[in-house]
């Protein structure tokens, strides 16, 4: 007769609990390796003589690809692969612990049972993932407060504007909700990786030097139908504009529900969140790093070249650019190709910007490695230490002949207040020190040099380029802009070009200004303004110019980015010109959210959003969005009816929390004159 069919009993709280796996909602048995987890399973016959446990995962497992191991009870846990011991058996049932080795494959397994000869019975399937509170893992993380930020939490700030004006916004990461694990397992039998070769593919698997680089791949749509589109033209028919998401969540579901199809559109937050997502879920300690006046060095040659013509108007020529900011990952593991000092935090980075080894993707590139110059060290090391640490070409650009000429370099401008959110609080952490020496040091400039060595480029700029257009001339005169009053949107701009004659004898000065919209990679949309004026500076004098940019001037022009680049190029006579940049980020009106009580598990409480219109018009297509882990399913999207000028709106909704604890809500309104106003607020969540 045959035997039944083992029912198994995954103890699913006690061992969730043990795992820190406690905060997926699943049916299904997940645990971290190298950890040990209880199952009872009964309908065997003197369950624990010669019983052999069977575990895999992918698609053809075998013992040589470590995705196979079959296992029977001894008396010890294994140091090295799988092990099985007895915790308690009665007549019917048998209680077992399963440990996994350190470096077992992670993803989704089979196990099964075989008593003596008898054919094997399936136990079920569970999901094992990295383990970073175990010391013996690629991914541990010693200190437990950063495990919990890293690894456990949904809630992220990622931080933008620009180096003199640094705004922030709130991202539900949300690696615990739903069907996102699940998600993030079909991402990796998605890539091209696994497409070509799916066995030797699950075999890396229990690296996370591996899944970050090939994760970095999939979370671009680039090559490999991956997750998200990117988009930087400034129109985004046929999908959501980049800066309207507030969380991954929403992007991972269509992703999915779409059949894999990416979605519409991202920029480079939206890569750098959803691969924090990706990577939280699955184990691996991630964070988002935004770097300030970023390079993109597209011919790595360590050096960014940027044009302009006579009118002082950035031109859109060659591949080099400088964006205001750029946001990639950091991710926490050995790295035993490279030795013990390059362990630690590895940048990653999603955005499809350069290809690399054929497809777009990016990293690991130990941070370490960065700092100090070894670009040589795999992988993507030019890039990354290019874009914290390019130096800065300026040339004026003739079109009619085709001339460049050096206006100035600048070996301080790139790589500046690169920041993270700090560990348990929502505050700023500048780790720009981590990255490179400080700027205009003996020891940074060393560095770079190392850097241009190991990449066989010679010390002067540009081998290739004559020589004598590379010579930098001293200015007669110095100039920049300063800001007079509030950058917000609605208001008008005020400037002040300041220009000072370091010379002892009287300078007549051209200047030609202009003022464009931009993107946050600085890429021109609109011009918003243009004006010249001729002035004359008495010996060392400094003078004020005042500019005013009115709100209707600009208003259509601005893109959602909502930044301005200004220039003035000064033509100084018989002299070297001379050019005056800024770019500006204007802020959003403020939005504000109160919760109208305690807010307790499983009980109503009432938030309340209120929005005041500060221009003198009418706003109209008001619409509110809100989400938040543990707080509201999905994402909730409200209609608001039009505002006059100066008029307040004031919108309630409810919200029933399913779980205690500090949890986030996030809040997004836009309408047809300011897009995307985004707030946070924290609700500390009672039982």
């Amino acid at each position: 007769i045959a035997a039944a069919q083992p029912s198994t009993d995954w103890h699913l709280k006690e061992n969730a609990r043990e795992h820190h796996t406690s905060k997926f909602s699943s049916e299904e048995l997940i645990v971290r390796r190298g950890q040990a987890f209880t199952i009872t399973f009964n309908g065997t016959e003197r369950p624990e003589q010669n019983l052999i446990f069977i575990a895999e995962t992918g698609p053809k497992p075998s013992k040589t690809t470590k995705t196979l191991a079959t296992f029977d009870i001894s008396s010890t846990v294994s140091k090295e692969g799988w092990s099985a011991v007895l915790q308690s058996s009665s007549s019917n049932s048998v209680s077992i612990s399963i440990s996994s080795p350190h470096n077992a494959v992670i993803g989704r397994y089979r196990l099964s049972v075989q008593s003596g000869s008898s054919s094997p019975h399936s136990l079920g399937t569970f999901v094992l993932l990295f383990n970073p509170w175990s010391s013996g893992d690629d991914v541990f993380m010693p200190n437990k407060a950063e495990c919990e930020e890293y690894v456990l939490e949904e809630f992220g700030i990622i931080f933008a504007g620009n180096k003199n004006h640094i705004s922030s916004f709130g991202w539900n990461f949300g690696q615990f909700q739903g069907d996102i694990l699940n998600i993030c397992l079909s991402i990796m039998d998605r890539s091209l990786y696994y497409r070509q070769d799916p066995i030797t593919d699950v075999s890396h698997r229990h690296d996370p030097r591996y899944l970050g680089r090939v994760l970095s791949a999939m979370v671009n749509a680039n090559d490999d139908q991956g997750v998200v589109l990117g988009n930087w033209s400034g129109k985004y028919e046929g999908g959501k504009n980049p800066t309207s998401w507030t969380g991954s969540g929403e992007i991972l579901q269509s992703w999915k529900t779409s059949g894999f199809k990416p979605v519409k559109y991202g920029q480079c937050w939206v890569f750098a969140a959803v691969l924090t997502t990706v990577l939280r879920c699955l184990g691996i300690p991630t964070r988002t790093i935004t770097n300030f006046s970023s390079a993109h060095d597209a011919d790595g040659n360590l050096r960014v070249d940027e044009f302009y013509d006579a009118d002082g108007n950035h031109l859109e020529k060659g591949a080099d650019s400088v964006w205001n900011f750029h946001v990639w990952n950091e991710s926490w593991f050995t790295r035993n190709d490279l030795g013990p000092s390059y362990s630690g935090w590895q940048v990653l980075d999603a955005t499809p910007q350069e290809e690399s080894g054929g497809i777009y993707q990016c990293g690991p590139a130990s941070r370490h490695a960065i700092k100090e110059g070894e670009v040589d060290l795999d992988y993507d090391g030019p890039f990354v230490f290019a874009e914290v640490n390019a130096d800065c070409m300026y040339w004026n650009y003739d079109s009619a002949t085709g001339k460049k000429t050096l206006i100035f370099s600048k070996s301080t401008e790139i790589g500046a207040s690169i920041s993270t959110k700090a560990v348990g609080r929502d505050g700023r952490v500048d780790v720009t020190r981590d990255y490179k020496y400080e700027e205009g040091s003996a020891k940074e400039r060393d560095i770079f040099k190392k850097a241009r060595k190991k990449l066989g480029l010679e010390d002067k700029f540009d081998p290739t380029a004559p020589k004598q257009e590379e010579v930098e001339q001293k200015p007669d005169i110095s100039g920049k802009f300063k800001v007079a009053g509030s950058l917000e949107v609605g208001k008008d701009l005020n400037l002040l070009l300041v220009l000072e004659n370091l010379q002892s004898d009287a300078k007549t000065v051209n200047v030609n200004m202009t003022a464009w919209s931009t993107l946050y990679t600085r890429r021109r949309v609109n011009q918003i303004w243009k004006d010249s004026i001729s002035v004359t500076l008495a010996p060392k004098e400094e003078k004020q110019f005042p500019i005013k940019i009115k709100y209707p001037e600009y208003q259509q022009q601005l893109t959602t980015d909502k930044t301005i680049q200004v220039t003035a190029l000064c033509h100084v006579e018989d002299g070297i010109q001379v050019l005056v940049k800024r770019n500006i980020t204007l802020d959003n009106p403020a939005i504000d959210i109160q919760v109208l009580g305690e807010a307790k598990v499983n009980r109503e409480v009432f938030v309340e959003v209120a929005f005041t219109n500060p221009i003198n018009e009418d706003v109209k297509d008001c619409v509110l969005q809100v989400e938040g882990s543990d707080l509201l399913q999905g994402i909730l999207e409200l209609r608001i009816p039009p505002l006059k000028a100066s008029e307040k709106s004031s919108t309630k909704f409810k919200l029933i929390p399913s779980e205690a604890g500090p949890k986030h809500l996030l809040v997004n309104f836009s309408c047809d004159k300011f897009a995307d106003i985004k707030t946070f607020k924290m609700v500390n969540v009672i039982n």
